[in-house]
């Protein structure tokens, strides 16, 4: 059993017990969050496909972590004109764990 769903403006294949790195959600280490936007969902070889979202489908999964990923270097450049800048950016990220898969 799998399913398509969406956090953070992104979209996951997901089964239960697999572990994975969301964008940070405003959540409590331990707690469980329900996700409800199902795009699509398989069990037992049959398919449904939401038009938006499967109607009645969540994803279940429990916060194990927060934490930030690693640190990306933004450099900003125009030739001949002496336009230089540089920053750093580390994008906060929450570390899930699928635990049920509801129809």
């Amino acid at each position: 059993m799998y399913a398509i769903v969406e956090t953070g403006g992104k979209q996951f294949k997901v089964s239960e017990g697999m572990t994975l790195y969301v964008e940070k959600l405003d959540h409590a280490v331990g707690e469980t969050v329900t996700l409800d936007k199902v795009f699509l969902l398989e069990s037992d070889g049959e398919v449904k496909v939401g038009s938006p979202f499967v109607a009645g489908a969540t994803v279940t999964v429990t916060v194990l972590d927060h934490g930030k990923a690693k640190k990306i270097i933004v450099y900003k450049y125009k030739s001949k004109k002496n336009y230089r800048r540089k920053q750093g950016h580390r994008q906060p990220f929450t570390k899930v764990k699928v635990t049920a898969i509801q129809a």
